[in-house]
C-alpha cells in the first residue's frame, strides 16, 4: 500500500513543502494504521510555514484530524476496520510521574503528531498532511458516533478538547458569570461548553466583527465593536484568555471579582509578559492557572459533548472550504487569509 505525505522543511532558511509518496510500513505491536478522512489546518502550522515557528524537519505537520481504522495490532481494542476515530493528538508512556499525576500531555516520554521529526522511533507516517498515520501504542482513540461529520470533528482532538480541559479549572463555588477573551475556535467552543455547564450569563471579546457575530450562535454574550454591552468591574467569577493577546489581562483582572479565578489558554509564546504584582493577586484573593493541551479524558468528554450537543450549535460555520491534498499550497493560502476558523484537508 502506498502513502502520500507533505514534507516539510527548511530550505536556505525557509519553510518548504514537498509532496512524496512512500510505501506503508508494516504497523508495530500495539499501532494503529489510520487513513486521513479529513484534516484541519490550526493557526500553530500556519505559524510555521510563515516562518513564526521553527518545527523540527522534515517532518509532516498537522495534528488536528478524524481517522478510519485501515489496521490495527492493538491487543484489546474496541476500534475495529473501518471505524472512525479521533486520536490524542500526544502518545504517552502511562507510567511516569505526570502521566499519573493526570497531565499526560507533559509526559517525560512525550510524542505529539504534526511535531516530531520523520524517522523519529522508526516512524513515517506521524503527521496529518498525508493519507495515512501510525499511531503509537500510547495514543488514545476515541470512536466517533455516526452523527458527529468528519470535517467538523477534526478539530476536536485540538481545540475542543483542550477547551474542555479548561472548563475543569472552573469555579465550582458559583457558576454565575464568565467572561471569555476572544471568539477564535477556542473562544467559541468555550462559549457553548460554560453555557452547557450552567453559567447563566457567558460573555465573549473579540475585536474581529466577522467572529464576534458568531458568539451569540454559540449562547454568549457579544462585546466588542459594535456591541452595547459592557462587563462591570468585579463581576464575574470567571475569566478566560484564549486570544494570546497579553494586553487582555488588564481588563480581565478589572471585571474578575473578588476570589474568582483567571484561565490563561492563548498565550503560548515568549511575547506573553504580563504587568501585574503578586499583591493584585494576594489582595484580590484569585487563582490564576494555565492550561496546555488536555489529557485522553478530556478527548472522552470532547467527542460526547459534540455528539451531545450536534443539533443545538452551528459548528459548521467554524469550518471553511475543502481542499484536496493534492491542492495543499492552496489550503494554506486560504487558511493564512483567516476568513474562515478552520479549513479542511482531505486526501
Amino acid at each position: 500500500m502506498e502513502a502520500t505525505r507533505i514534507v516539510y522543511e527548511i530550505q536556505e532558511g525557509r519553510p518548504h513543502t514537498f509532496t512524496e509518496s512512500i510505501r506503508v510500513p508494516e504497523i508495530k505491536e500495539g499501532e494503529v494504521l489510520g487513513k486521513i478522512l479529513a484534516a484541519t489546518i490550526c493557526g500553530s502550522d500556519l505559524h510555521t510555514l510563515s516562518g513564526k515557528r521553527q518545527e523540527v524537519f522534515p517532518s509532516i505537520l498537522g495534528h488536528e484530524g478524524v481517522i478510519e481504522i485501515v489496521e490495527s495490532r492493538r491487543p484489546f481494542c474496541n476500534l475495529k476496520r473501518g471505524d472512525r476515530a479521533s486520536f490524542h493528538i500526544a502518545d504517552c508512556c502511562r507510567k511516569c510521574t505526570l502521566c499519573l499525576s493526570g497531565v499526560q500531555q507533559k509526559c517525560r516520554q512525550l510524542f505529539k503528531y504534526g511535531h516530531t521529526k520523520i524517522g523519529h522511533q522508526s516512524t513515517q507516517l506521524n503527521g496529518c498532511y498525508a493519507s495515512h498515520i501510525i499511531l503509537l501504542p500510547g495514543t488514545h482513540l476515541v470512536k466517533l458516533p455516526d452523527n458527529v461529520p468528519s470535517n467538523l470533528s477534526a478539530p476536536l482532538n485540538c481545540a475542543l478538547a483542550t477547551m474542555v480541559n479548561a472548563t475543569t479549572c472552573t469555579p465550582t463555588r458559583l457558576k454565575s458569570s464568565a467572561l471569555i477573551q476572544g471568539a477564535g475556535l477556542l473562544g467559541l467552543y468555550g462559549c457553548a461548553l460554560l453555557k452547557e455547564q450552567g453559567y447563566s450569563e457567558v460573555y465573549c471579546s473579540e475585536v474581529n466583527t466577522k467572529r464576534l457575530s458568531l458568539v451569540e450562535k454559540f449562547g454568549a454574550i457579544p462585546i466588542g465593536p459594535g456591541s452595547t454591552r459592557v462587563v462591570e468591574s468585579e463581576s464575574v467569577d470567571l475569566v478566560m484568555e484564549v486570544c494570546g493577546v497579553p494586553e487582555v489581562f488588564k481588563e480581565g483582572m478589572r471585571v474578575l471579582k473578588p476570589g474568582g479565578v483567571y484561565v490563561l489558554v492563548g498565550m503560548v509564546h515568549p511575547q506573553s509578559k504580563l504587568d501585574i504584582t503578586a499583591e493584585q493577586i494576594i489582595r484580590k484573593c484569585i487563582t490564576i492557572t494555565g492550561v496546555h493541551n488536555y489529557s485522553s479524558v478530556h478527548l472522552d468528554e470532547a467527542v460526547e459533548f459534540m455528539s451531545r450537543t450536534i443539533d443545538k450549535y452551528p459548528y459548521s460555520v467554524l469550518v471553511g472550504p475543502t481542499y484536496k491534498l493534492s491542492e495543499f499550497d492552496d489550503a494554506i493560502e486560504e487558511a493564512m487569509k483567516q476568513s474562515c476558523l478552520r479549513v479542511v484537508v482531505q486526501p
